[in-house]
């Protein structure tokens, strides 16, 4: 069905989309990848309210896009409500997410909150924003999914934010992990959900560049260059240059964990591996 689609009817989201095949192709693989992540880690209960988080970045707007074309095609059977937080950064342009989500009659819901000013006044001077400001958004997200009756919060995070954050636990964190495609809150009530699980960041950054939305850039908060994570993109990006595809061998590996080839007792029982009695001849 996806592999079908008629670009005669399209979403407003899509409008003005440019006609190239390249950019059809790019099109179909960003809406065939959201679909498998959602139907391989079941994240559709039918009748369920989303709560799509929009940050105006390229990643979110992919992600809002693409979740539009596959209820549009009648294969998401949930309601989606788009929301941006507005934490108060200096130079955040307010009026650009309300009138791009009004003009395309997608339904959603602006909130306010600086938190901005919080982290500025508990981060000491030359200490990085990320941890505290990120803690603050997921606390206002969930209460406004509450809110709105939504059982989800959907981020854009893509298939390089993944292994990235799985390299900055294993460098800085001491432990194998990462962000799980879908992951239920500590309260129990909400789930947080990651469509884009299996999409490329160079494909969400394409497709937003080739539609023309109006991008709003990641470092208001005057993030540093030197962070952590930079690192570990940088390291990344020189790796896929040297080899081609090692992205993405290294995110298959992360789906095809042998417990028994690790080193936690916890999930694997070791204690009890004795070879079988040998019978007596």
């Amino acid at each position: 069905m996806l592999d079908d689609i008629d670009d005669t009817e399209i979403h407003p989201l899509f409008a003005g989309a440019p006609s190239s095949t390249e950019f059809r192709k790019l099109r179909k693989r960003l809406v065939r990848e959201a679909r498998a992540a959602i139907d391989d880690y079941g994240m559709v209960r039918p009748g369920d309210r989303w709560l799509v988080c929009l940050s105006g970045g390229k990643d979110s707007y992919t992600l809002l896009a693409v979740l539009h074309e596959l209820k549009w095609r009648g294969v998401l059977p949930v309601d989606l409500l788009a929301c941006n937080l507005d934490q108060g950064q200096p130079g955040f342009p307010a009026t650009v997410l309300p009138e791009f989500l009004s003009d395309r009659g997608v339904e959603h819901r602006i909130e306010y909150q600086d938190t901005y000013s919080i982290v500025t006044a508990k981060v000491p001077q030359g200490r990085t924003y990320c941890a505290l400001c990120s803690r603050l958004r997921r606390g206002n997200l969930y209460r406004i999914a509450r809110e709105e009756g939504c059982s989800a919060v959907v981020l854009g995070h893509h298939r390089d934010d993944i292994l990235e954050t799985f390299f900055m636990n294993l460098f800085h964190g001491g432990r194998l992990a990462t962000m799980p495609p879908k992951l239920l809150n500590e309260e129990g009530d909400l789930t947080v959900l990651r469509p884009l699980a299996y999409v490329a960041e160079d494909d969400c950054e394409r497709f937003a560049r080739a539609m023309n939305y109006p991008i709003i850039p990641c470092d208001l908060c005057g993030s540093q260059e030197g962070l952590q994570r930079m690192q570990v993109k940088k390291m990344l990006d020189e790796w896929e240059m040297r080899s081609p595809g090692r992205r993405q061998v290294m995110f298959r590996a992360l789906r095809n964990l042998r417990p028994s080839h690790m080193l936690d007792p916890q999930l694997f029982d070791f204690a009890s591996l004795f070879p079988k009695e040998r019978s007596p001849h």
